[in-house]
C-alpha cells in the first residue's frame, strides 16, 4: 500500500517515528532498534512508521533498511533532503515516502525533488510551519501536507496555530498533524480540526513501551465525563483517565456548571447546551435543539461552529429501545449517550463501536457532585474494550441502553 493511501482511510491514521534523539530534547532512546520497534509499532495499529535517517538525529540510512526488513508498512524516510541522487538511495532501501521541507527549499526546488520522488515511486509528505509554506504546499500541487507544530528554528510550539492551518487545509489533500501529540485528546483534538494522521515520535521514544502507548494514543472511543461542576471532580476525571470534560451550562438541569472549569492537556473541554450557544471558550459545544422547554433526543458535537460528530442520546427523561440502533446507523463519528455507567458502557461499546462515549448523572452522589469511585470504574470499563479500529456502521448486536435519567 502507498504511504498516502495508508492514511486516507477513516479515522485517526497514525504514522510512529522512530528517532534515537532530538535537537530540541537530546537523547530520547540512544539503544533504538529500528527493526524490533517498526514491527512492535506495527502490531500495535501504526498505519505507517517514520524513520529520522539524519545524523543530527542519531540516525542513518541503514536505520531505514532495518525497518524495511522487519516491517511491511509505508516507510517514511525524514532527513534534510535537497538532491535527488538522495531519494535514489532512500527509494533502494525500502523508502515507500520522503520528507520535503518547505522551509529549506524554494518553489522550484520543491517541485523538482517532489517529480522525481513521483518518478521513483515515493509519496512527498511536504512539510508547512506557517500560512505561507501552507500556501506553498497547496499551490505545489502536494497530495500530502504535514503541519508541524515545532519551530525548527526556535523549537517552540504552537499547537493553537498548527490547529488553525490544519482547518484551513483543503480537503482534498492528505493531511498530518505532526509534532506535541501527547495524549488522546490532543490526537482527537487535531482529528476534529480535519487532520487525517497524526505523526508521533518523542511521546512514543520516551515510554517504557512505545508500542503499548502508540495503542493508547489511537484507542477509541474516547471517554466523556459530563456535568462536571467542581474543579475537584475535574482532576477526578483526568486522574481515571477521561478524555472529554462536560460542563452543562443549559438552564433546565440541577447539573448546571459556573462556566467551562479549566481542564488539563490531556483534556478537551466541551460546553453543552441547549437551543442556542451562550458560552464558547471551551474547546468543543455539545449542543441540542430545545422541544417543549428542554433539550431534544440528539445534539450535535461542534469545532469552531462546524459539526464534526453526532450525539445520539435518548429523549428527555425518557428511555428509548432504539438507542443502540439509531447509534449504529449514523453515519460519521458518534458520540454515545444517555443511561451509560460502569455496569453497562462495556456493552454499548460492543454493541456500537462509538468515537466517544457520555455519562453523568451515573457517576454521581448528588446531582453536579461526581463518585469518585464510580468515576474510575467507568472509565476503566470504557478504555477495557477501546478499539484502534475506526467506527463502522452496521456492528453487529443490539442491546438496551441502561436505566436512569441521563442529561449529558
Amino acid at each position: 500500500m502507498r504511504f498516502r493511501d495508508a492514511l486516507a482511510g477513516p479515522g485517526l491514521a497514525a504514522i510512529a517515528e522512530i528517532k534515537r534523539r532530538s535537537p530540541s530534547a537530546g537523547d530520547l532512546r540512544p539503544d533504538a532498534d529500528p527493526a524490533r520497534l517498526a514491527a512492535e509499532l506495527e502490531a500495535a495499529g501504526a498505519a505507517a512508521v517514520s524513520v529520522l535517517v539524519d545524523e543530527r538525529f542519531a540516525g542513518s540510512p541503514a536505520d531505514l533498511a532495518a525497518a524495511r526488513s522487519a516491517s511491511r508498512l509505508p516507510l517514511l524516510a525524514k532527513g534534510f533532503f535537497s538532491e535527488r541522487g538522495e531519494l535514489e538511495e532512500l527509494r533502494s532501501l525500502g523508502a515507500d515516502a520522503v520528507l520535503l521541507l518547505l522551509r529549506d527549499l524554494d518553489d522550484a526546488q520543491a517541485r523538482e525533488l517532489m517529480g522525481a520522488a513521483e518518478g521513483l515511486g515515493l509519496d512527498a509528505l511536504v512539510e508547512a510551519h506557517d500560512a505561507e509554506e501552507l500556501e506553498r504546499a497547496v499551490g505545489l500541487g502536494a497530495a500530502v501536507i504535514g503541519v508541524n507544530a515545532r519551530d525548527l528554528s526556535t523549537f517552540e510550539i504552537d499547537r493553537r496555530a498548527q490547529l488553525a492551518l490544519v482547518e484551513r487545509a483543503p480537503r482534498d489533500r492528505v493531511v498530518i498533524a505532526e509534532s506535541a501529540i501527547a495524549s488522546r485528546a490532543q490526537g482527537a483534538e487535531a482529528e476534529l480540526a480535519g487532520a487525517d494522521a497524526i505523526l508521533v515520535g518523542s511521546t512514543l521514544m520516551r515510554a517504557a513501551d512505545p508500542a503499548a502507548r502508540l495503542a493508547e494514543l489511537i484507542s477509541r472511543p474516547l471517554v466523556k465525563v459530563c456535568g462536571l461542576t467542581r474543579e475537584e471532580d475535574v482532576a477526578a476525571a483526568a486522574e481515571a483517565g477521561a478524555d472529554l470534560a462536560g460542563f452543562i451550562l443549559a438552564r433546565e438541569t440541577p447539573r448546571r456548571a459556573p462556566g467551562v472549569l479549566p481542564v488539563p492537556e490531556t483534556m478537551l473541554s466541551v460546553a453543552v447546551h441547549v437551543g442556542e450557544v451562550t458560552d464558547d471558550r471551551a474547546d468543543l459545544v455539545q449542543l441540542y435543539p430545545r422541544e417543549n422547554g428542554h433539550r431534544a433526543r440528539d445534539g450535535a458535537l461542534l469545532r469552531e461552529g462546524r459539526e464534526v460528530a453526532k450525539v445520539v442520546d435518548r429523549p428527555w427523561q425518557e428511555t428509548d429501545p432504539t438507542h443502540y440502533d439509531r447509534a449504529r446507523a449514523a453515519e460519521g463519528r458518534v458520540v454515545l449517550a444517555g443511561g451509560l455507567g460502569p455496569e453497562n458502557v462495556r456493552e454499548a461499546i460492543e454493541s456500537v463501536r462509538p468515537w466517544a462515549v457520555d455519562a453523568s448523572s451515573s457517576l454521581e452522589l448528588e446531582p453536579g457532585v461526581k463518585d469518585h469511585v464510580r468515576v474510575r470504574a467507568y472509565v476503566e470499563a470504557a478504555r477495557g474494550v477501546g478499539s484502534t479500529e475506526p467506527r463502522k456502521s452496521g456492528s453487529a448486536g443490539s442491546a438496551g441502553a441502561g436505566s436512569g435519567t441521563e442529561w449529558s
